[in-house]
């Protein structure tokens, strides 16, 4: 209670337009608190604030008070509170989406005052003040992208979408079952189902497009990278942002023909605009405000979208892109030439196709990307007949739930394949790591995936009350995860001193649907990175030992709303520090994720180890003693000059080349699943 009166105080006078320190520096603030207000600033977002230091700020607190706290002198601040008096904000307890042109300008506006905060308190004092004016998924969208981007927020971690908003991850019949359990204060646990039904093949994969990790690790990225970043605003540059964007994409595409093929399954067709969308979808899941997610039926075909665009657009952009490819340059809005034709031209590639504000030229290229989720999303209702909210390829939360999402996905994969495919294939000489042998790779474990029962909380999707308690009300959803194994590689350092080695590691499937064995272009397009590491290799031999655990491209499950309201709680209260670093970022795929789902007898994949020099890969120093670096980096900092997926990111019209290469190893592994 002693740390909640001080809170007080130091609101109190944070509130006042003196600040309460403005000759002085700034109180610093620990962990534990920024960890306890972001807590609270997102916990029930729909109803009133349960944190009373909070509560004050957001009813007392004057944003434009002393502009001195803003790195922009209060440009931001004064432009958001115009619209706000003015009334041209969104309304609260309405949809939001970030496809939505005016939405996502509200949003930002928001992000940038959060943004220009010079210090914590200046940013939750904003924070409390707005999450009682503004649209509650503009306020959430902008919380969850201010913490990511400002130093401010630097240890905070960011609670699990799917228990902030969990009306974007859970089937409305649950939602339904949630508030009569509310209504009535039992304490319950419902049983999530993935969405249709056995007639549907496609529920054979609901799991891996439905899955909540998944499902935040794809929106997480998109606040990592957004498309509406201009660095002349933010600061800073994003580093390899578009090839960032061609990669992530990618690997779920062939994540997901994976587990198509483990479910006995064709891997996923392209879409066209002048063809049938097979698939249709049915969400099952409801906005908190704004009525079902639409519907879409089987077998339609794409229809101009009032407002938005028309097919035809879609087909002159997508053509434009591909003289662009063949040509091997893009043009610039000054036209000036653009050279793509190398292996930074899938960086600009990734940019024009999205497209974000770093695209050479917008007004040409058009933005593939992003009006292709809302063509898609808007083909329940194209004409806005029915006045239906957006549809869940409209809402990177939702995205992946619709299996067309893939289908999208793979129509720009191809793109991209021509353009890669349209590069030089590597030599030898590129390839080879002098001195340095792979002598025997193996798997210390079985390679065995199952599924298991994941209960995440429902307390924020039902009505609420401060006169009424609340009761626990869960849901139990069935998630895929992976038995802990190890890789060991033997390495042969024949130098007569010590090498910086980057290890690498691919797997593909070994055959297709239909027993077909993929040849070697085929697969190592279809490979699934699995790690990337960095390690010092002593003259002789190394024998190097890889946890799964250690993939530098999952990150560990963010721990429940209430374990970090709780552990912060009691770090303030114990006057501790709060530590909870392995959490803090959520960018990489679950680490339960790292294996495609396998078969009961076994389903077999190319395992690929390539051990490459890390001095030439290296961006930044020590990455063998650092374990910061995730797959997209750390800081704005990408680690390895190397493009993604190298060396299999450019086609193979020789395979001999490879097998020649001391320096690659490739075997074949099985992966089992346990029903």
């Amino acid at each position: 209670m002693k740390v909640l009166v001080l809170c007080a105080l130091v609101a109190a006078a944070a509130a006042s337009p003196s600040w309460g320190f403005q000759n002085d520096a700034p109180p610093s603030v620990s962990t534990a608190q920024k960890q306890h207000d972001v807590n609270y600033l997102l916990f029930k977002v729909y109803e009133v604030l349960r944190d009373d230091n909070l509560k004050n700020l957001g009813a007392t607190f004057d944003p434009e008070a002393d502009t001195s706290h803003y790195s922009d002198g209060g440009d931001a601040v004064h432009k958001l509170l115009g619209e706000l008096k003015a009334g041209n904000l969104l309304e609260q307890k309405h949809w939001f989406s970030l496809f939505n042109t005016r939405q996502r300008e509200e949003a930002l506006m928001l992000y940038h005052v959060l943004e220009h905060c010079n210090d914590w308190q200046t940013f939750i004092s904003n924070a409390a003040y707005f999450r009682d004016r503004v649209n509650e998924g503009e306020f959430v969208y902008a919380m969850y992208t201010s913490i990511i981007h400002s130093p401010l927020a630097e240890h905070v971690v960011l609670p699990p979408l799917y228990e902030v908003t969990p009306h974007m991850f859970t089937n409305g019949e649950v939602i339904q079952q949630a508030y009569h359990a509310k209504m009535t204060q039992t304490p319950s646990k419902f049983k999530s189902e993935f969405t249709g039904s056995k007639k549907n093949r496609e529920q054979r994969v609901a799991y891996f497009g439905e899955d909540v990790g998944m499902n935040t690790h794809h929106v997480t990225w998109h606040m990592e990278f957004p498309f509406w970043w201009d660095d002349s605003h933010e600061g800073h540059h994003l580093e390899r942002k578009g090839e960032n964007f061609f990669w992530v994409h990618h690997q779920l595409t062939v994540r997901f023909d994976a587990e198509r093929l483990s479910n006995y399954l064709d891997a996923v067709d392209e879409l066209h605009w002048d063809k049938p969308i097979k698939e249709g979808f049915a969400p099952h899941s409801t906005y908190k405000y704004g009525g079902y997610f639409p519907s879409r039926p089987d077998d339609i075909l794409f229809e101009d979208v009032d407002g938005v665009a028309r097919v035809r657009d879609m087909l002159i952009t997508e053509s434009r892109i591909i003289d662009a490819i063949a040509h091997g340059y893009v043009t610039a809005r000054d036209g000036s030439i653009i050279d793509i034709n190398n292996e930074r031209g899938v960086d600009i590639l990734g940019d024009v196709i999205e497209s974000s504000l770093y695209s050479p030229n917008p007004q040409y290229y058009g933005a593939l990307h992003n009006m292709a989720h809302i063509m898609l999303g808007r083909q329940g209702d194209p004409h806005g007949k029915f006045d239906l909210p957006p549809g869940v390829l409209e809402h990177f939360e939702t995205a992946t739930r619709d299996p067309t999402f893939f289908r999208l996905h793979k129509y720009m994969d191809n793109i991209f394949k021509a353009h890669k495919d349209s590069l030089t294939p590597y030599t030898k000489e590129h390839l080879e790591f002098s001195g340095v042998s792979i002598e025997n790779i193996a798997i210390d474990g079985t390679l065995e995936t199952y599924f298991e029962d994941f209960e995440y909380s429902l307390l924020n999707a039902v009505d609420d009350t401060v006169e009424v308690d609340d009761v626990d009300i869960s849901t139990i959803v069935s998630r895929l995860n992976h038995k802990e194994f190890s890789y060991d590689i033997d390495v042969n350092n024949n130098n007569d001193h010590e090498v910086l080695a980057t290890v690498r590691i691919f797997a593909w499937p070994h055959l297709d649907n239909n027993g077909v064995q993929y040849t070697f272009n085929e697969g190592r397009w279809n490979a699934i990175e699995l790690d990337r590491f960095w390690r010092k290799l002593n003259p002789g031999s190394n024998h190097v030992v890889r946890k799964s655990t250690e993939s530098s491209l999952t990150a560990p499950d963010v721990p429940s709303f209430q374990s970090l309201m709780q552990k912060a709680d009691e770090a303030l209260s114990s006057g501790s520090e709060l530590d909870l670093h392995e959490y803090e970022s959520a960018l990489g795929l679950p680490s339960r994720f790292l294996l495609p789902k396998g078969q009961q007898n076994g389903m077999e994949f190319d395992l690929v180890v390539v051990v490459t020099d890390g001095e030439a890969d290296a961006a930044v120093d020590n990455l063998h003693t650092n374990t910061k670096f995730n797959h997209y980096g750390y800081g704005g900092v990408y680690p390895d000059k190397r493009p993604h997926g190298y060396p299999l990111d450019r086609r193979v019209d020789d395979e001999r080349i490879f097998h020649s290469l001391p320096n690659f190893k490739k075997t074949i592994v099985n992966v089992y699943h346990k029903n």
